[in-house]
């Protein structure tokens, strides 16, 4: 699956954190950001950072960071059109994103996302996971999007749809279901307590 764009999803303001840039907190020694970087690099081809701000913060990464194309950061919806346009301009017909925040994501998402895609024969493929009862819990930023519903994905965007599963839901998408092993593999960090655990469980893991 190499082959397919990766794009890393930091355009959210991180209020729960006091807002600035959590991903570049510290998170056992190097930066939440640079664990995110590392479990998708083997797994996607080229790779893109969206973000909005000032792009230099993000220099020692280097990455291309393209912030959301649309104003008044309307959500991670936003982002994955950045990464559409960005991709198109690539030649690339689908990309993969995963969110900035969420360290432990699974080491062979892209090639399950693709796979969902392909067996249910969906345009998009999101992440799930099984919850409590049976309950499918879907974990829309981390998704395989299709370059030829950028379009699409823009008039909705301009005409107020925020909420990632309500554009989706229009258009088909599978679910790729993951199993939760001793740690949740969608775990992301929101506060100073969820960074606490983190780094837990990265010690655990030593």
């Amino acid at each position: 699956m190499a082959e397919i764009p990766g794009v890393i999803l930091a355009g959210g303001l991180s209020r729960r954190m006091g807002g600035g840039d959590k991903t570049l907190l510290p998170l056992n020694g190097r930066s939440v950001l640079s664990h995110v970087v590392d479990r998708l690099r083997p797994q996607v081809g080229s790779m893109l950072l969206n973000a909005n701000g000032d792009p230099e913060r993000f220099e020692a990464f280097g990455l291309p960071v393209l912030p959301d194309t649309l104003p008044d950061h309307p959500g991670p919806l936003a982002g994955v059109l950045a990464g559409l346009d960005w991709a198109q301009a690539q030649g690339a017909s689908q990309i993969v994103t995963v969110a900035a925040d969420t360290p432990f994501f699974p080491a062979d998402l892209v090639r399950k996302l693709s796979d969902a895609a392909e067996r249910e024969g969906t345009p998009i493929a999101l992440a799930a996971t099984m919850g409590d009862r049976g309950k499918l819990w879907r974990h829309p930023t981390f998704g395989l999007w299709p370059v030829s519903l950028r379009g699409e994905l823009r008039a909705a965007l301009q005409d107020g749809v925020r909420k990632i599963v309500a554009w989706t839901d229009r258009h088909g998408a599978a679910s790729a279901l993951f199993q939760p092993g001793r740690i949740d593999p969608f775990f992301n960090i929101n506060t100073a307590e969820d960074m606490e655990q983190a780094e837990t469980i990265l010690r655990e893991e030593a």
